[in-house]
């Protein structure tokens, strides 16, 4: 795959209590991705950003919520998240790297 496009799919972690808990228990991580990533791309960003090796990546669409401002309303955004699980003994540094 065009190494341009794999630097553009993962557009940030996703840091919430769920996906820390997965961190710590299962080398699982959770990242927010673009809308039209499949699984494979996200395989080999995550080897190429991160430098590890990937054992499986779920996906998950999240839906829109409806959102009120007083009295205007509206819709969050629709966006994509992949969980990413790793392969023993690999861990992912958000700061700069491998830690190992």
């Amino acid at each position: 795959m065009n190494q341009e496009r794999l630097l553009k799919i993962i557009l940030s972690p996703h840091v919430s209590e769920k996906a820390a808990i997965a961190s710590e228990k299962r080398a699982e991580y959770v990242f927010a991705v673009v809308k039209d990533a499949a699984k494979p791309e996200i395989k080999d960003a995550v080897e190429l950003l991160f430098k590890t090796k990937v054992k499986s990546v779920r996906v998950v669409n999240v839906k829109t919520k409806p959102k009120r401002f007083g009295q205007i309303q509206g819709r969050s955004k629709a966006w994509k998240k992949a969980y990413v699980t790793l392969q023993s003994g690999q861990s992912i540094d958000y700061t700069g790297g491998v830690a190992q």
